[in-house]
């Protein structure tokens, strides 16, 4: 046996808070030594925060994490912890151009920086701007250390590292350090939650391990920068058999016990890797490697690590929890992680403020932001009276009733306020309202206003009250309207597309009505299951049904998701509509459905899309929650000017 314990360390890091990033690292980094472990992997950019963006323009940005970097390395040393191996993430400058780098740390010292090669400029992710990529036998020095291509030799054996992306190439520098003797491989991350990415995550990880017949460690940040989440968590899999799957959603380390000796024996049995590592061998230099034999030695005194079911030939978990549960569990967690570092991180804020209607939208934000507070009070160990009075202080409610306002929503804002226990306060619009409509009719010498016109007063007198209340209580506004309203701009510029920021943006209507009776099988809350059997409606005139004023939402969700997501033509999405209801199952949705009414939807979302970019580009920061997100900074990048004709063409012979 050839026994080492690897810790994985997920660290909350604060783009540009240097020195509190590197305490965070080294307060893991002391508990892990205690455990025995020999290698100490970080995320992605650890030192400086992900993602850094434009920041690392400035030299002072990149000089401070050196300095930082430094502080580690003595400390470490200091307190006699140099003969563990320490993986971290950082920013270094080499003649002209910036990369983003794996540090390893060993023996006081620095061995070497290896930099990301594979740069991602596709969805969230924009490296290419600023970050060069590393290269096959890239072989250089920065302040004297190596920075390029190369392995790292301990008297354990042999480690490679890699950031992020890397991984997510079958013909990645994973392959040929493999082939040059890597018998580890770290991949340090910072990988934005993404709906569904989780198993499709865990399979990639087990077919890398698997097809390079080494041990892949993959380590993630948590927490939340800007709109972007990230899970933490992490997986330890060796030869294609996962060992360890960390828990994600927290601030902390995991450590697992492996046996190299298992990727010795395995490559020795597999005729194919050593085929195609000879092969590989022999039209190309192997990788460079940096030595630290003497450190690191492994200790077969360590626990052998048995198969949870301590079964060989039935390694497998106990039953895992349906789809449904993981994707509202996963989608509460990345919701409530980015609320909270949000809110902390930016440091200009006291509270949350949500303008509660009645309806989903504004409930569910509610049960999301409940759920991060309170997860910040058992952070806190908070208990009793002490824990309810710092929930009813962080939370702040607010109902601005009008006159279109019926007594169900506002039932159902006092009741659901009172059911978490959160402060809540009552603020009518309509004398407001009033004084805005005689003033705009005398603008207008009139004795009438439109309908558009009437409506949009009550959001715009809601969202100058609610951004008055943000200023004098320091609180933090969340928007709460979804991805289905903005996608045809349904909502009101100055209105409830104001706030700070937007917590279910990306979030289809019919997503959340799921999410909200999933909050009720959980609770069984009877204000909850009113909700459900409430109608959406903007209650901004009588009898108001958001629906009847657009087209069901399934319909709308799904255009959205084939046109937009799928990229299809008008008469395609068409296709796909009436493949997926019967005319009855539309009637059901709509009483005056007839069947030339999907084609009237068609037209009509492809119309209200294109109408609608001028405001959501104007929308607040959203948290990005999947690989279809409405938000033009990073997500999806439209021109706000042109002629939308060619996307309904193929419609008018219809």
């Amino acid at each position: 046996m050839r026994l080492i314990k690897i810790g994985i360390g997920n660290v909350d890091p604060t783009v540009g808070a240097f020195k509190s990033n590197v305490d965070q690292i080294l307060a893991q980094v002391r508990e892990m030594a205690v455990a025995g472990c020999h290698i100490c992997a970080f995320g992605e950019l650890s030192v400086s925060g992900y993602p850094c963006e434009d920041t690392v323009q400035w030299p002072t940005f990149v000089d401070q994490q050196d300095q930082e970097l430094d502080r580690l390395v003595r400390t470490l040393t200091t307190e006699g912890l140099q003969d563990m191996v320490v993986i971290v993430g950082l920013t270094v400058y080499l003649d002209g151009e910036l990369y983003n780098v794996a540090a390893v740390i060993a023996e006081g010292r620095i061995l070497g920086f290896v930099p990301k090669e594979n740069l991602p400029n596709y969805g969230v992710f924009y490296e290419g701007r600023t970050i060069s990529p590393g290269r096959l036998g890239m072989n250089a020095q920065v302040r004297d250390i190596p920075i390029g291509d190369m392995i790292f030799e301990f008297a354990f054996g042999k480690l490679a590292v890699e950031v992020c992306e890397d991984i997510w190439r079958s013909d990645g520098p994973m392959v040929r350090r493999s082939y040059s003797g890597a018998e580890v491989v770290v991949n340090i991350s910072a990988s934005p939650f993404r709906l569904g990415a989780k198993r499709t995550r865990r399979e990639m990880i087990s077919t890398r391990a698997a097809d390079n017949c080494t041990t892949v460690v993959y380590v993630n940040l948590v927490g939340a920068q800007d709109s972007l989440v990230f899970a933490g968590g992490g997986y330890v899999n060796q030869c294609g058999r996962m060992l360890m799957e960390a828990e994600e959603g927290h601030v902390g380390w995991q450590a697992q016990v492996v046996d190299l000796d298992r990727v010795r024996c395995v490559r020795m049995e597999n005729t194919t890797w050593r085929r195609s590592r000879a092969q590989y061998l022999a039209s190309h230099t192997a990788v460079a490697v940096q030595s630290a034999q003497h450190i690191a030695k492994p200790n077969n005194a360590l626990p052998y690590p048995i198969p949870k079911s301590r079964s060989f030939f039935m390694n497998f978990d106990a039953v895992r929890k349906s789809a449904r549960q993981e994707y509202f569990e996963d989608l509460e967690m990345a919701i409530s992680l980015a609320a909270m570092g949000y809110f902390q991180k930016t440091g200009a804020f006291k509270r949350f403020l949500i303008a509660l209607s009645g309806g989903k939208d504004s409930v569910l934000t509610l049960l999301l932001t409940h759920k991060a507070v309170s997860k910040e009070a058992d952070h806190r160990n908070l208990k009793g009276d002490e824990r309810a009075a710092f929930i009813r202080d962080m939370i702040l409610c607010v109902d601005l009733p009008s006159r279109h306002n019926t007594s169900t929503t506002r039932g159902i804002t006092q009741r659901i306020c009172e059911n978490l226990d959160v402060t809540l306060i009552v603020s009518p619009i309509q004398e407001a309202v009033e004084v805005e409509r005689r003033a705009m009719m005398a603008v207008l010498e009139t004795t009438t206003l439109s309908r558009q016109v009437e409506q949009n007063i009550q959001a715009r007198v809601r969202g100058e009250r609610m951004q008055n209340l943000a200023n004098e209580c320091s609180g933090l506004w969340l928007q709460t309207s979804n991805m289905s309203e903005k996608a045809v701009g349904y909502t009101t510029i100055g209105g409830d597309m104001m706030g700070a920021y937007a917590l279910i943006a990306n979030l289809p209507k019919t997503v959340i009505v799921e999410f909200i009776r999933w909050y009720w099988e959980q609770t069984n809350l009877q204000v909850i299951e009113d909700l459900l059997k409430s109608k959406a409606s903007a209650e901004l005139e009588e009898g108001q049904e958001d629906e009847r004023d657009l087209m069901p939402f399934p319909v709308l969700d799904a255009s959205f998701a084939l046109f937009v997501g799928e990229k299809m033509s008008a008469r395609e999405v068409l296709q796909v509509l009436r493949q997926m209801w019967t005319d009855e199952e539309l009637r059901a949705m709509d009483p005056s459905y007839m069947p030339d009414k999907l084609v009237t939807w068609t037209r009509r979302f492809i119309r209200l899309f294109f109408l609608s970019i001028f405001k959501w580009v104007q929308t607040p920061l959203s948290v990005h929650l999947g690989n279809l997100d409405l938000e033009r900074e990073r997500a999806l990048q439209l021109p706000v000017v042109q002629d939308r004709s060619w996307a309904q063409a193929d419609l008018e012979s219809v």
